[in-house]
């Protein structure tokens, strides 16, 4: 067993995949004909994201959708690189929510956050001290 994706549900697919490119850097892999799902590479584990009316389709599953008008869900994506600080300002500057400035953890980690289009919470962080 290994983890192939992680798929968050939001208003507009293309937007979102827009706004990741700008705002991090990640690259678009692909998005359906219709704009209903897409993705972002990200290295061994895709983020994904689907239509919000994908998940009003599952079978008894109660869903909310994240807004940035909401308090964030209880998830959080991690996005890992070596220029921390710089990545933070692009984020900001592409219109991500700024929650917390990138700060020295005890441990060694830097680690900023901010809150996408969407409402979610974006770790911005450097790789674990070896």
């Amino acid at each position: 067993m290994r983890l192939g994706y992680a798929i968050l549900y939001v208003p507009s697919v293309p937007d979102t995949i827009t706004f990741y490119e700008a705002a991090f850097g990640l690259e678009g892999w692909m998005v359906t004909e219709g704009g209903e799902y897409g993705e972002l590479r990200t290295g061994s584990t895709k983020l994904a994201f689907a239509n919000e009316s994908f998940a009003a389709g599952l079978a008894g599953v109660p869903f909310e959708a994240a807004a940035p008008s909401k308090s964030a869900p209880p998830i959080e994506i991690g996005l890992v690189t070596d220029e921390v600080e710089a990545a933070y300002r692009r984020a900001v500057d592409a219109g991500a929510q700024p929650v917390k400035a990138p700060e020295r953890k005890p441990w060694g980690q830097l680690v900023g956050y901010v809150r996408d289009n969407n409402g979610f919470l974006v770790e911005i962080c450097s790789p674990m001290p070896d």
